[in-house]
């Protein structure tokens, strides 16, 4: 029998992670909850975002949850337009682990 490929691309953990997203409310869900906010790739999996966090930072997850953000209207001068949409990801660690990004 031959093997199926998944339609899913294979992607390398600094791929996953776009950026940390530092902000009062992820400030305080990481010192509260250790539970730490990423802009991460829209192709990306639950599976993938807790793989590379793992091997980037080398830390223990717990649980990820995503969120797909919507892109907003936003007017420029005369022109209207959009902003773009985007994938949200908080992953929650054991509660040994931390992560310091400043």
């Amino acid at each position: 029998m031959a093997e199926q490929k998944s339609s899913q691309v294979e992607l390398e953990p600094y791929q996953v992670i776009v950026r940390p997203l530092v902000t009062e409310k992820g400030t305080h869900l990481s010192e509260r909850h250790n539970a730490y906010t990423f802009e991460v790739n829209p192709l990306a999996t639950k599976t993938d975002i807790k793989r590379a966090v793992e091997e980037l930072w080398n830390v223990r997850v717990v649980a990820v949850r995503t969120q797909n953000r919507r892109g907003k209207p936003r007017r420029y001068r005369w022109r209207w337009g959009r902003t773009r949409r985007w994938k949200k990801a908080i992953v929650e660690l054991h509660p040994e682990d931390r992560i310091a990004f400043y």
